[in-house]
């Protein structure tokens, strides 16, 4: 299903913490063959530098001037997704419980949310990409050719979630569900690029559903927006 009009594409993802959105998105741009980028993982990155480097999350001067001299690196192969930090690979340091602790305090920033907007729209370039996050189809890519809005009940992201962590990062599903809960309501009053849907977004509620039926569902809207 590789055009040309379909390596232009930009899908953006965004969603509640825990509904699914990266597995999703990855199925997304492997089924039709296009690059994909998580935008969260380099939210989670600059958050494991901070920490690395024991800067206060809290103090958004010092996290803004910490953030200007970090080099970051996000690989777009949806089989085998990379962040790095430094040309080091984080891809588990940002999933620890204290790199989630601290992500929303870091992602509020406006200067964070700068410097990393600017990287993934560069990284978007002509198109042809998945990117999922929590402002991609409002900020990101506002002009994303389609954009999806996946929500879940909190109960079935706190249980997708729990069984994503490691052993060593393992937590009762009660407590991750009071965590995504409260990242989200931090998330979505936040006064630079809140989470919300798009106008213009489906919302696809995935509570219900199989992964490879969300992924279904999603490709068959890219197909109808080509057809257009």
């Amino acid at each position: 299903m590789v055009t040309e009009d379909l390596q232009r594409m930009v899908i953006a993802i965004d969603g509640t913490a825990g509904s699914g959105k990266s597995s999703t998105s990855r199925g997304v741009a492997t089924r039709l063959g296009l690059r994909y980028l998580d935008s969260g993982a380099m939210y989670r990155a600059m958050t494991w530098q901070m920490l690395l480097d024991g800067v206060d999350v809290d103090d958004s001067e010092a996290v803004a001037a910490r953030a200007e001299t970090v080099r970051l690196e996000s690989g777009t192969d949806p089989r085998d997704p990379s962040i790095r930090l430094s040309a080091a690979d984080v891809s588990e340091q940002i999933r620890f419980a204290e790199t989630t602790k601290a992500v929303s305090a870091v992602s509020a920033v406006p200067r964070v949310r700068q410097l990393l907007v600017d990287q993934q729209r560069a990284i978007i370039g002509i198109g042809g990409i998945v990117i999922e996050g929590r402002d991609i189809g409002t900020v990101v890519a506002p002009d994303a050719e389609l954009k999806i809005y996946l929500v879940a009940d909190p109960s079935a992201r706190a249980a997708r979630r729990s069984a994503e962590l490691s052993d060593g990062q393992r937590q009762d599903v009660s407590t991750v569900q009071t965590d995504l809960i409260s990242r989200d309501t931090h998330d979505s009053s936040r006064a630079t690029s809140p989470l919300r849907a798009a106008d213009d977004a489906v919302v696809i509620d995935s509570t219900d559903l199989a992964l490879d039926a969300v992924i279904t569902t999603i490709v068959g809207l890219v197909k109808d927006r080509l057809d257009e």
